[in-house]
């Protein structure tokens, strides 16, 4: 008995090692038959992402260091035009313009844009057609979009409010060096809020309706269910939305050129414009690291969100 016993497990333990190998050089051969296959879809996205923005990226790098126009001869003048950079006004102040626009148009979006979210998810007729409504500024250009609100800036706004007697608004406010961001921070919210709806909306669906049920059964008004179940279960939406809002609006341009185009005068001249202009102004090298250093500014912002929020929010 004990050896047929000691015999069966022997046998057993032999089966086992020798089923196991096959096992997992069936494992591996799928997995190099599976490579070809996916690198068949990775390379030509891959070759062409390195075509169309590395190479002209490192190449525009280089560039920077020397004093070319875009065209023809140059030679390297090493960090004359990083120097130029950040001793030029006019670039500082753009850079002025486009953190504070950026930060003052990422708060106004999120805001508005959790709340419509809340809004368009509770029990409300219509709430589906609503939406569709809501979203709709963001399938229409942002050059169309300027236009048309720079038409009722410069129009419709002043003779309303010279009807009602508002004497602050009887003039363009795209005119007004003091007043023109708030114009384009009003026409770029209008258009970015659908976007940022869409994902707050994705966040708020996923919340169980059981919690907020047990929340009402506590007696949680409607403000404590807000403040403690949907913005932390929604931290993660939350924090995609603040990242990549804050990154388009650094790069804001098609917008601000149909409002103001810099203006008046360039105090609403963003980053993304003067590096444009520069470029047909023949200033190709000296935008470039105007170009450069914007990208670095950009990546250490990003970091930092990311840094700031690892480990609090996550979807």
């Amino acid at each position: 008995m004990a050896t047929t016993t000691t015999e069966s497990i022997t046998t057993a333990h032999r089966r086992r090692r020798g089923g196991a190998a096959p096992r997992l050089q069936s494992v591996t051969h799928k997995r190099k038959r599976i490579e070809p296959l996916f690198l068949a879809f990775l390379l030509p996205t891959l070759l062409l992402f390195t075509l169309a923005i590395t190479l002209p990226a490192v190449m525009g790098i280089v560039l920077s260091f020397t004093n070319s126009v875009g065209f023809g001869e140059f030679r390297f003048i090493g960090l004359t035009n990083y120097v130029a950079v950040f001793s030029d006004p006019a670039i500082l102040q753009a850079y002025v313009f486009t953190l504070g626009f950026s930060l003052v148009t990422v708060i106004v979006v999120n805001a508005v844009a959790f709340l419509l979210a809340i809004a368009l998810t509770s029990k409300i007729r219509g709430k589906i057609a609503l939406r569709g409504v809501f979203v709709l500024p963001m399938v229409i250009s942002g050059i169309v979009i300027a236009y048309v609100f720079s038409f009722l800036f410069a129009n419709s706004l002043p003779a309303a409010a010279s009807a009602l007697g508002f004497a602050p608004l009887e003039q363009s406010i795209l005119a007004n060096p003091d007043l023109a961001w708030v114009a384009i921070v009003i026409v770029t919210a209008w258009q970015a809020i659908p976007s940022t709806l869409l994902i707050y909306i994705a966040g708020v669906l996923s919340i169980p309706g059981e919690v907020y049920e047990a929340a009402a059964l506590d007696g949680a008004s409607a403000w404590r269910q807000l403040i403690s179940i949907t913005a932390p279960l929604t931290a993660g939406y939350i924090l995609i939305n603040l990242v990549i809002g804050f990154k388009n609006f650094l790069n804001s341009y098609d917008i601000i050129v149909g409002l103001t185009d810099g203006g008046p005068g360039t105090s609403t001249t963003s980053v993304a414009m003067s590096i444009f202009k520069g470029f047909n102004g023949g200033d190709y090298a000296y935008q470039m690291a105007n170009a450069t250093i914007f990208f670095v500014i950009a990546v250490v912002i990003a970091v930092i969100q990311l840094r700031a929020t690892r480990g609090k929010a996550a979807l």
